[in-house]
């Protein structure tokens, strides 16, 4: 009995995970269509993942859209810390694996904030303030001791963050998450050429967002902080930047395919 209901609650995480990834796919897929709606045609703006939720409100049967949406942010922000407390993908206790799990966390904790978001939008509760999340916080860091350091260090990471989608993307690293053996070899290019474009584009985003909290820390000034709205508007403004937002934009959107592409191919282990 008691086999069961692990075999129970393993496969409902399972189950949750999968479609956790689907919705973040969903999510960064309008985030960078609505961009590249911006840079080649009429239409379209620069938003982030909050914006991408009011999105999917405003369609046609937006709140049933969105509630599933939701359902699906809340199913990846449990795998996340399952990820992190349980290990099925056997990631160790060492400081590597560590460190790999402390990541999961942080990552669930972000999307357990995205996930609220959307239902209190389904409740009708959210969206009604514009304010930018980013700077939000960032003004709160800057107000405690060593605020600036702190700033400072969390722009730091996130720079490595985003060099670390580039290492996974020029490594191939990600396609040992995947399996891919029923898939054709052409199939398999194509899969992997995607995940590759995806990942780049969201390492160059986190770049970006890094270097703004960076600013913020050396100015000591929470407005000069930007989050993936942010980034995307600094692209647009630049020489080319119809070319360079398209080219991000594209490449988000690929992001959320790979992120698709997980929810039906990716190894979650044993948990």
């Amino acid at each position: 009995m008691t086999q069961q209901l692990t075999h129970d609650a393993s496969l409902w995480v399972e189950r949750l995970a999968r479609f956790g990834y689907v919705s973040k796919g969903v999510v960064y897929a309008i985030v960078g269509f609505l961009a590249a709606q911006a840079a080649f045609g009429p239409g379209g703006k620069t938003t982030d993942t909050q914006g991408a939720l009011q999105t999917i409100l405003n369609q046609p049967f937006g709140k049933f859209l969105l509630t599933l949406v939701a359902i699906g942010l809340i199913g990846y922000v449990i795998w996340r810390f399952v990820q992190a407390i349980k290990d099925p993908e056997n990631k160790g206790n060492d400081a590597k694996g560590l460190a790999m799990r402390i990541g999961y966390a942080i990552n669930g904790v972000i999307y357990a904030s995205l996930a609220l978001s959307a239902v209190k939008l389904v409740m009708g509760t959210g969206g009604g303030k514009n304010s930018n999340s980013t700077e939000d916080w960032t003004a709160r860091l800057l107000s405690q001791p060593f605020g600036q350091w702190l700033v400072g260090t969390v722009g730091a990471f996130i720079i490595s963050l985003g060099f670390y989608q580039f290492y996974q993307a020029f490594s191939g690293k990600f396609r040992k998450e995947l399996n891919l053996t029923e898939l054709s070899n052409t199939d398999t290019e194509w899969v992997i050429s995607i995940c590759r474009f995806g990942l780049t584009a969201r390492g160059i985003v986190f770049c970006m967002i890094g270097w703004f909290l960076i600013q913020a820390a050396r100015q000591s000034k929470a407005s000069a902080a930007g989050g993936l709205d942010q980034a995307l508007q600094t692209l647009a403004q630049q020489p080319n930047g119809a070319w360079l937002l398209g080219i991000v934009a594209l490449g988000l959107v690929a992001y959320g395919i790979y992120t698709i592409i997980q929810a039906r191919y990716r190894r979650l282990g044993n948990f």
